[in-house]
């Protein structure tokens, strides 16, 4: 056992953070979310700025924990469900591995796959108001997914459904959540420089697609090659298995 498959997951978080289907929407997330335009993002009053980060922190920390606990939610029941599934584990894995690969070749921009190419987010047309708001809107961004966030969460989903483990699935989508979860919270908390910046982010745009699908493409090959203890950590369970369990 090694923690490959928890720095795996964690970076998978983070280049669905990076995606080009994620990044450029953050400033509009963060903005709706918050209530803040983008001219106050960059009002330098020290009083001013102390309060927008106040609001900023809280509203993303709301946020988070909701598309967290969509995430979580499907790692927990995909485990369960790859429980009662384990008598055909050998086909799971050999298809679900085939269906990772091709996800990484479509993430890199090698095959076309339409279905993947349409986005189903759940669209609020008024955020509910205060942090309660804040916490609907992460529920439908995890629920509706992204194009970008698709193959990589659901290549994890399935690593999670042949581990056999409700434990296992549950930890590896709290260590993804982590990695999309805290480059969020740094950039809501700096969306001034984020705005500025954003253009020079924007050309390694291609090369963070190519490592994300290198990612799914090693994911797949895992799946495939039945070496699935690797994705699966030697994390402490802390006594939440019976939590979960039961």
């Amino acid at each position: 056992m090694t923690n490959i498959g928890y720095i795996g997951a964690f970076l998978g978080g983070v280049l669905s953070f990076l995606s080009p289907c994620v990044l450029p929407l953050i400033p509009s997330y963060v903005s709706y979310i918050t209530g803040i335009s983008f001219e106050d993002f960059k009002t330098g009053d020290k009083a001013h700025s102390r309060h927008v980060k106040f609001v900023t922190l809280f509203n993303s920390l709301a946020f988070v924990t909701g598309f967290s606990t969509v995430f979580i939610l499907l790692g927990v029941s995909s485990s369960f469900i790859g429980k009662y599934l384990a008598f055909y584990y050998d086909q799971i894995r050999i298809a679900g591995g085939i269906i990772v690969i091709i996800f990484g070749l479509y993430v890199m921009g090698l095959i076309k796959l339409n279905f993947l190419s349409s986005d189903h987010r759940v669209h609020l047309k008024h955020k509910p108001h205060g942090y309660a708001g804040s916490f609907v809107v992460g529920l439908t961004f995890g629920a509706g997914w992204t194009p970008c966030i698709g193959p990589i969460l659901g290549s994890i989903l399935l690593v999670a459904s042949t581990s056999g483990s409700v434990m296992q699935g549950f930890k590896l989508l709290v260590v993804y959540s982590m990695g999309l979860a805290i480059p969020f919270l740094a950039t809501s908390l700096a969306m001034s420089a984020f705005i500025s910046r954003y253009g020079k982010i924007q050309k390694y745009m291609r090369l963070i697609m190519i490592l994300s699908g290198i990612l799914l493409i090693a994911f797949g090959i895992v799946l495939l090659t039945d070496k699935v203890y690797l994705i699966l950590g030697s994390i402490p369970d802390l006594g939440l298995e019976d939590i979960i369990t039961h």
